[in-house]
C-alpha cells in the first residue's frame, strides 16, 4: 500500500481498525475529537460498533464489556478525560482484560487548556489507576510510528490480558504527515478459553471474569502483574539511541519534544558538539539499559526536554544516572509549544555552563 496523507488522530484510528479494533466507545474532548469522529464512520464499514457514551465513565465500562467477549476494543480521550476513565482502566487490569487506550494529551492540571502538552507522563507511567498495576505505554514521535505501534497494540494487550496505552500530545494528534498503512489483520476465529459468550451454541463449562478476589487470590494476581512488568523490562523496551557513541551531552526526550530536540542536536553536531539523544518509545517499561551502558567518564550532562513544567520524566532519568552527571531540564507548559530556537538556546546554555 502506498503512502497517504493523514491527520494524527485519524491515522491512529485507521491503524486501530486495521489492527482488529471492532468496538470503540468514547466521549468528545479536544484535541482528540477527530479520532472518535473517524471511528463513527469507519467501524460500521468493517462490521464494528461505535458508541458515543454519555460520559467518560460510561465509555470505559462499555470497553470493559466488549473486551469480555474477546472483541478488540478501545477508547480514547485527552488528559482530564483519561483521569475519569482511570477507575475503569483499573477494573480492566483487575479482570485481566485486554484493551487499547489512547491519550491525546493537553495542558493541566484540572480542566487545563485545549492546547497540546506533555503533562501526562506521571499519570501514564505511575498512576493510571489505583492498585499499583502497570501498563505498557507507547509514546510515538511521528505519525508513521504511531500507526505502527497502534497496529500492534492489541497483540500486546491480548498477550498479557492487560490494557495498553498510546500516549501522544495534541500537536501530533493534529498534524498531517504521509503514512504507509499496514494490511488488515486476520483475527483468530476461535474463542480464547477466558472469553465469555458462546458463539457456537455448544454446551461448555461456565466462565466468569471478575476483579473481585479473596485476599490470597488478589495477592496472587498482584504478584503475577509484577512479574509481567519485569518481563516487559527484559523483552519489550523500545528506544532510539541517537548519536550516542561519542556523546558528551545527552538529551532525553520523547514524542513531539524529541522531534524538536533532534533538529537542535543535528545542528550542534554540524558545529562539532558531541551531543546525542535517548528517546524512549516505551515510557513504561523505561529504557534503563540505554543509561546504564553510557560512559560516565565521558558524559558531562543530561538535558531533559519535555513540553511540560516541571519536567515529569526527570525522576526516572535520575534513578538511572545516580548522580554521575548533572541533569538539566527545559520545557514549556500550559499549551505553549516548544520551538526550535527555545530548545537550541536551552541546550547551548548547558554547553556554556550557564544553566
Amino acid at each position: 500500500m502506498g503512502k497517504i496523507l493523514m491527520k494524527g488522530c485519524e491515522a491512529i484510528a485507521e491503524a486501530a481498525v486495521l489492527g482488529g479494533c471492532r468496538f470503540y466507545a468514547g466521549y468528545p474532548i479536544t484535541p482528540q475529537n477527530e479520532l472518535p469522529e473517524y471511528m463513527s464512520v469507519r467501524l460500521p464499514e468493517v462490521g464494528g460498533d461505535f458508541v458515543q457514551g454519555e460520559s467518560e465513565v460510561a465509555s470505559i465500562n462499555m470497553v470493559y464489556g466488549a473486551a469480555t467477549v474477546g472483541t478488540r476494543a478501545m477508547t480514547s480521550s485527552s488528559s482530564p478525560g483519561i483521569a475519569l476513565k482511570s477507575e475503569g482502566i483499573s477494573y480492566l487490569s483487575g479482570a485481566n482484560l485486554p484493551a487499547l487506550i489512547v491519550n491525546v494529551s493537553r495542558g493541566g492540571p484540572g480542566l487545563g487548556t485545549i492546547q497540546p502538552a506533555q503533562s501526562d507522563y506521571l499519570q501514564a507511567t505511575k498512576a493510571m489507576g489505583h492498585g499499583g498495576f502497570r501498563m505498557i505505554v507507547f509514546a510515538p514521535y511521528s505519525l508513521q510510528e504511531a500507526v505502527d505501534l497502534t497496529y500492534n497494540a492489541f497483540d500486546y494487550a491480548e498477550r498479557d490480558r492487560n490494557p495498553v496505552l498510546i500516549l501522544i500530545d495534541g500537536a501530533l494528534g493534529s498534524i498531517k504527515e504521509l503514512v504507509e498503512l499496514p494490511p488488515m489483520k486476520e483475527l483468530p476465529t476461535e474463542q480464547a478459553k477466558w472469553q465469555l459468550g458462546n458463539p457456537t451454541g455448544e454446551k461448555r463449562v461456565a466462565r466468569m471474569l471478575t476483579s473481585i478476589y479473596p485476599e490470597a487470590g488478589l495477592e496472587t494476581l498482584n504478584r503475577t502483574k509484577g512479574e509481567m512488568a519485569v518481563a516487559w523490562g527484559e523483552n519489550d523496551v523500545m528506544v532510539e539511541e541517537f548519536l550516542l557513541d561519542d556523546a558528551e551531552y545527552v538529551v532525553v526526550a520523547y514524542g513531539i519534544a524529541a522531534r524538536v530536540a533532534k533538529e537542535a542536536i543535528t545542528g550542534l553536531r554540524e558545529k562539532g558538539v558531541k551531543i546525542g539523544m535517548i528517546r524512549p518509545i516505551t515510557l513504561f517499561p523505561f529504557p534503563k539499559g540505554s543509561f546504564r551502558k553510557l560512559d560516565y567518564g565521558k558524559v558531562k550532562a543530561f538535558i531533559d526536554i519535555e513540553m511540560t513544567v516541571p519536567a515529569q520524566m526527570r525522576d526516572d532519568i535520575a534513578l538511572e544516572v545516580l548522580d554521575r552527571a548533572p541533569i538539566y531540564e527545559y520545557g514549556r507548559s500550559g499549551g505553549v509549544l516548544l520551538d526550535d530556537d527555545g530548545v537550541l538556546e536551552a541546550i547551548e546554555k548547558v554547553l556554556e555552563g550557564e544553566a
